[in-house]
């Protein structure tokens, strides 16, 4: 370092203010700017799927389409973003990300499991299987995994864009009849449990920080609150859209008032922005918990979708 510095020393003066301000403008400029740039959050609740959907096909399938496209090809997936990029200073957008296609892979799985078959015992979907597969790889690999090989590998928004098109193969293969969507009670309850036990996963995760947090760490609060939030979105969507997709099962359970009432609490978790995310004491008179309160939706949400299974079963 004290070689460098010598070096420095010894350069003529306009290159070193040359160099000065060149590193000033990285420092100044090119971080901050392209991270306002690149920085997009998009939790519309009014966000469509109409434009990937195929007649005959399902409509919560054609949501997680739209959503990976949204996310890999529309926006830059941040996630994976290396040093060298303004976007890998970002703590908020990436964590939304992740928390959106964490989702999407749990509902994927769902597909291949249950409502993309006909019965339990019956042959899974090779798209499905293939797609579950393809989601469910780690958000952070951009051109190289250090943690399996020093060569370079498929990156992450390489790996969720090849789920996607298994995702729209099977729905291609399901509008022209040669695909299974089941639309069974059964198959329904067990999706939307196991929709409601991955949200229990995060509520956890949020009963956790807020436990054992000591004072404020904005980074890891944010990165956290902004997961949950993910998730909330991406399951608000998808379940808007099997609402559709089992139109008949729901009209005949009465189910309406409590779907809409599930999709409001998940809607108002997920549309809760904080730039500064907090985690103050919950009964804290002064400095809100933002992570209590997105948990008591989240919680919220997960109560209800309990309830539509347990009226299904009756």
């Amino acid at each position: 370092m004290g070689n460098l510095l010598e070096r420095f020393k010894q350069l003529p003066k306009y290159i070193s203010w040359a160099l000065i301000g060149v590193l000033l403008i990285i420092i100044v400029i090119y971080y901050p700017v392209g991270m306002l740039v690149v920085n997009n959050i998009d939790d519309s609740d009014q966000f469509s799927a109409s434009a990937y959907e195929v007649e005959n096909g399902s409509h919560s399938v054609s949501m997680a389409i739209a959503l990976i496209d949204r996310e890999t090809n529309q926006h830059q997936w941040v996630a994976s973003s290396p040093f060298f990029y303004p976007s890998a200073l970002l703590v908020r957008m990436p964590a939304f990300q992740r928390g959106i296609m964490t989702t999407i892979a749990r509902f994927t799985i769902e597909m291949s499991d249950q409502i993309g078959r006909t019965r339990g015992s019956s042959q899974t979907d090779t798209d499905l299987q293939k797609a579950a597969g393809l989601l469910n790889y780690s958000p952070y690999v951009w051109l190289f995994d250090f943690s399996t090989s020093w060569l370079p590998t498929t990156s992450s928004q390489t790996q969720y864009r090849a789920g996607m098109e298994a995702l729209q193969k099977y729905n291609t293969r399901l509008a022209s009849g040669t695909a299974v969507f089941d639309r069974r009670a059964d198959n329904l309850i067990e999706t939307i449990n196991r929709m409601a036990n991955d949200l229990g996963s995060a509520s956890a995760a949020l009963a956790e920080r807020i436990e054992n947090g000591s004072g404020f760490n904005f980074n890891t609060d944010a990165d956290l609150y902004y997961h949950s939030k993910g998730r909330l979105y991406a399951t608000y969507l998808i379940l808007r859209e099997l609402q559709r997709d089992f139109a008949d099962i729901v009209k005949e359970k009465q189910l309406e008032a409590v779907w809409n009432q599930t999709l409001e609490s998940l809607k108002a978790g997920m549309t809760m922005n904080n730039f500064f995310v907090l985690n103050a004491a919950p009964d804290s008179a002064i400095i809100p918990s933002h992570l209590a309160s997105q948990g008591f939706f989240l919680m919220r949400a997960r109560t209800q979708m309990y309830e539509i299974t347990n009226i299904l079963l009756k």
